[in-house]
């Protein structure tokens, strides 16, 4: 019994060797108590019994292993009674084996109980087997090769060989476990043949036609094929478990055994009590010692990793390449008159029948691997929808048919905030409903396929009895969330893209195409809604496609240029700062505002190029105007995209420095949206910035996700307040209110304060009431080149 024995019998807590054999009495492995503990401790009732059973197995594997030193100082002395020790040392052995498993079986884990079940039938047959060998032996001095014995070591043989097939990592369906069986049983009747040339051709005759003599030679087939199927249980997705090279150890030295045996029996040189019967006992110890080892870490019954790893070469050749070998023996067994003996024609009509019936069970394996693998190739494993694949097939077969095709392209609005709020396992759990409830209220009216992540399509062909608008609004109902919902924030809704087939359409893309389009018209109108392609949509889309070409130029070929709009001191007039605003002259629709181009630089990724040039440009022009209004500054916009990016202080530092500007002359103007959703890493990046002296303005304040919680947080120097409030002063109390509410919380913060937007004497006398210090706006001036910084707008 191992440590691991006494563990799981009584909780014992001490330490498991590597090789599950625990240590011996006095062994270094053992725990030696600690400092200044006491000699002896108490130990409970279960743990005395547990150490007991330890020391029983242990004394178990010595005393097997005893026996079979004996059993070989025996034999090689040649003393008296050789055949009788022999006898009596493997029944001992097999016996001890027997033991050994049953507890194993008693111990292990679920999986594992009915393998070393087995293995304990098997070894406790080969006990029996050998009681009555010895027994008939001792009563009638031949070797008593009869029909008794031979089933007895036939059913150990059948036993044994379940085991194998019970082992977790073997085939876990019927078809696989008779594929595996058939491997064994396929090499073992190759050998048959190839034994008959090197061992039976000499054998007469008659001795081969008693049964159970001839069912003795053909045991070492029988070890072969187990052998076989034990090589393709191992696999080849796993390390190999100890114990299983530990039966393959045993395997082979039986195949050994018992072909030596058959050689020696052939030339009539056996007797009982040869060294050879060493081999068994030796066979049996080696399957006891690993019925000590503990199970496998993975044996949980879990692991699929056997059944999804594709075999190799050697293991899908390996039933076929004795095949080749048997075919020439049968050429070379044949007798002088051209006859065939009839045991290799009975065994080659055997492995016919064997290789048939294997053929049959690889090609059902196959039809089951086709049909596997279309699901995989046409199906989403997520929500079992048919995928991009299939819908794309089935829309190209539909346009074949020349009926009436639409497509409607649906994307979830909101789902990546679902998945970065709770989790990808609950954006699983959530596409998954979703799937479910789109397919319920398509009914048949379509078909709707995932195109992956949260994109869905409808394909509608045919006489399409439900208009496509009709069903779009079927697919929004069914996306709202009822009454029975209790997760509030985790439904996202949904823009749909209506497209139908026309003569513009050339290809299956060119559809999908316009319902992209539609699409994004939706999401564009608020979301939640469905819109279907017109050609105004369509030439909208080209140009923006166009549009979006020309900016990935813009930067290279000079054709975005700067103006600035000063922010004045409201008590002086003075210009405080400026505010960089980028344009673009575009070389055929001229001049662009902002609000033209940076949402499309945004979504493309082209913001960031843009940004390093503005930066770069923004100081330079900044330097240049410092020897008028030596304390002005200079504002630039700085993109959410940007703050994300750690490379941003490199660009701001390097910006500075070629310029030769001072880092506190520079101002970095964030929107509260790309600040609110900041992590650690942009909160660190901020305050790196202002380390360096740089200022840090929040945007359009108001407007976003107000919280006096990230004030505290961000290190903002400045603060913004957003134009819609400055236009609303002197008719709305409430913008009055907002306005004075930030200019006092900026000055509880120490910040500074920037009203945008003052266009009327009348706002620039409000915002100069409430104490705001600073104004930005038409009124001091009009965005324009640097050298309009300096002068004096009172």
């Amino acid at each position: 019994m191992s440590p691991q024995d006494v563990k799981q019998a009584a909780g014992d807590r001490t330490p498991a060797e590597p090789n599950g054999v625990p240590p011996a009495p006095g062994d270094p492995t053992d725990p030696a108590p600690a400092a200044g503990a006491p000699a002896a401790r108490e130990t409970t009732g279960g743990q005395a019994i547990s150490v007991a059973l330890a020391r029983s197995g242990r004394a178990g594997l010595l005393l097997a292993g005893a026996v079979l030193v004996a059993e070989a100082f025996w034999l090689v002395a040649a003393l008296p009674g050789a055949a009788l020790v022999s006898d009596l040392g493997a029944l001992l052995v097999a016996g001890w084996a027997t033991v050994a498993c049953a507890g194993a079986a008693r111990r292990q884990p679920t999986p594992l109980r009915r393998f070393w079940t087995l293995l304990a039938a098997t070894m406790a047959l080969a006990a029996l087997g050998r009681a009555i060998w010895t027994a008939q032996r001792l009563g009638g001095g031949d070797l008593p090769h009869t029909p008794l014995v031979g089933a007895v070591f036939i059913a150990g043989i059948l036993t044994g060989t379940a085991a194998l097939l019970c082992f977790p990592s073997a085939p876990r369906t019927a078809v696989g476990r008779a594929r595996t069986l058939l491997d064994g049983v396929i090499v073992a009747l190759a050998l048959v043949p190839i034994g008959w040339v090197l061992v039976f051709r000499g054998v007469a005759a008659a001795e081969l036609a008693d049964p159970a003599r001839t069912l003795g030679l053909l045991y070492p087939m029988f070890d072969l094929m187990q052998l076989t199927i034990l090589v393709a249980v191992v696999g080849p997705a796993r390390p190999v478990w100890r114990p299983l090279g530990v039966l393959a150890a045993s395997l082979t030295i039986r195949v050994v055994a018992d072909v030596g045996y058959v050689s020696l029996v052939v030339r009539a040189d056996y007797a009982a009590g040869h060294l050879i019967d060493l081999c068994w006992p030796l066979s049996y110890l080696l399957i006891g010692l690993a019925a000590r080892y503990p199970p496998p870490p993975d044996c949980d019954g879990t692991d699929d990793t056997a059944d999804s790893s594709p075999p190799p070469w050697w293991r899908v050749a390996l039933p076929y390449l004795p095949v080749g070998g048997a075919i020439i023996a049968v050429v070379l067994a044949r007798r002088p008159t051209g006859q065939t003996p009839q045991l290799i024609f009975v065994t080659m009509m055997a492995l016919l029948a064997a290789l048939a019936v294997r053929q049959g069970l690889a090609a059902n394996e196959n039809l089951r691997l086709v049909v596997r693998l279309r699901r995989l190739a046409y199906g989403d494993q997520l929500t079992g929808l048919p995928n991009r694949l299939l819908f794309n097939r089935r829309l190209r077969t539909a346009l074949r048919d020349g009926r009436p095709v639409a497509v409607l392209l649906l994307d979830l609005d909101g789902f990546k905030q679902v998945n970065d709020r709770f989790g990808h396992a609950t954006g699983d759990t959530l596409l998954t409903g979703l799937a479910a409830r789109m397919r319920a209220a398509v009914n048949g009216d379509g078909t709707i396929a995932r195109l992956g992540g949260d994109e869905f399509a409808v394909l509608v062909h045919g006489d399409r009895p439900v208009p496509p608008e009709q069903l779009a609004e079927r697919l929004l109902n069914a996306l709202q969330p009822s009454d029975g919902d209790e997760d509030v924030g985790v439904h996202p809704s949904a823009s749909i893209g209506i497209a139908e087939y026309g003569p513009q359409h050339a290809s299956h893309t060119d559809l999908l195409r316009d319902a992209d389009i539609a699409m994004y018209a939706a999401k564009a109108a608020g979301k939640s809604a469905h819109r279907t392609c017109t050609p105004a949509l369509r030439e909208s889309a080209v140009s923006r496609a166009e549009l979006i070409a020309d900016l990935r130029r813009a930067v290279d070929e000079q054709q975005l240029h700067l103006e600035f709009q000063p922010i004045v001191d409201l008590a002086t007039g003075a210009v405080r700062s400026a505010e960089a605003l980028v344009r673009w002259q575009h070389p055929r629709l001229g001049m662009l505002p902002p609000a033209r181009f940076l949402p499309l630089a945004e979504e493309t990724g082209l913001i960031l190029p843009i940004d390093r040039w503005v930066i770069h440009e923004a100081c330079r022009a900044a330097a240049t105007w410092r020897d008028r209004a030596p304390e002005a500054t200079v504002a630039v916009n700085i993109s959410a995209a940007h703050l994300r990016r750690p490379d941003l202080i490199a660009t701001v530092t390097e910006a500075t420095a070629e310029a030769g500007l001072a880092p506190r002359a520079l101002t970095l103007e964030l929107t509260e949206s790309a600040l609110i959703e900041g992590t650690d890493a942009v909160l660190e990046r901020l305050r790196q910035l202002r380390e360096l002296g740089i200022g840090i303005a929040i945007d359009d304040f108001g407007t976003g996700y107000s919280s006096l919680s990230y004030l505290h947080r961000i290190p903002a120097t400045e603060l913004k307040i957003d134009r819609s409030f400055v236009a609303r002063l002197g008719a709305d109390d409430r913008a009055y209110a907002t306005v004075e509410m930030v200019t006092r919380l900026a000055d509880a913060f120490d910040l500074a304060v920037v009203a945008e937007g003052v266009e009327t004497e009348r706002q620039h006398a409000v915002v100069t009431a409430i104490g705001c210090p600073r104004g930005q706006g038409y009124l001091y001036g009009r965005p324009d080149g640097p050298g309009t910084v300096g002068q004096n707008r009172a």
